[in-house]
């Protein structure tokens, strides 16, 4: 999908580089993430722009993966205001970066009583700007498109295959939340 380019593989180089240990140092990938998508961003939505005109709802596609040490990297479609559950990540670290668009991650972390969920907060990510979180069980984040009108698109990378998650859901005023499976569903493979 797209114009050929150099900066898909330059990017998954960079990620597969920095991802060889079992902890990365996330934040120095995600500068070096956010530099390249700053640097080159014409080229990125040259190369992945069709993404934003599909206009199919929110999609998952691969982009590129390996398996020893485990890393999986994916792009994504938010259409306007699209939100994601509270949902983890299965144990798994990730890095999130916007290529194109606007997005708001709130944080949350899974207290000691079972079922519980504590806000840790807003990030709000333009594009080139990155997240990241380490691998653990404490973590859950939701994630919105905060325009209105446009199709944002992000890149994830994660220590792994983000085959199975679970999402939260609070079904009234007290704090209790209900954990349900989900799996990751790919919309396709971007070539790169």
């Amino acid at each position: 999908m797209g114009k050929r380019s150099s900066i898909i593989p330059s990017l998954c180089d960079v990620v597969f580089d920095m991802a060889r240990p079992e902890h990365p140092d996330l934040a120095s990938m995600g500068r070096d993430i956010g530099r390249m998508l700053h640097a080159r961003h014409d080229e990125v939505i040259a190369s992945l722009g069709a993404l934003r005109e599909r206009r199919r709802g929110f999609e998952r596609w691969m982009l590129a993966e390996r398996a020893k040490p485990a890393v999986s990297i994916l792009v994504m479609t938010w259409p306007p205001g699209y939100a994601t559950p509270v949902h983890d990540h299965a144990g798994l670290w990730g890095l999130e970066a916007t290529i194109a668009g606007a997005l708001e991650v709130e944080s949350f972390d899974k207290g000691d009583a079972e079922h519980t969920l504590r806000s840790g907060g807003r990030t709000w990510l333009g594009p080139g700007d990155a997240t990241w979180f380490d691998a653990g069980e404490v973590h859950a984040h939701r994630c919105r498109n905060l325009s209105r009108h446009d199709t944002a698109l992000t890149l994830h990378v994660y220590g792994g295959d983000l085959a199975q998650y679970l999402a939260y859901e609070q079904p009234g005023p007290s704090e209790h939340w209900i954990a349900r499976p989900r799996q990751s569903i790919i919309a396709g493979r971007l070539t790169a």
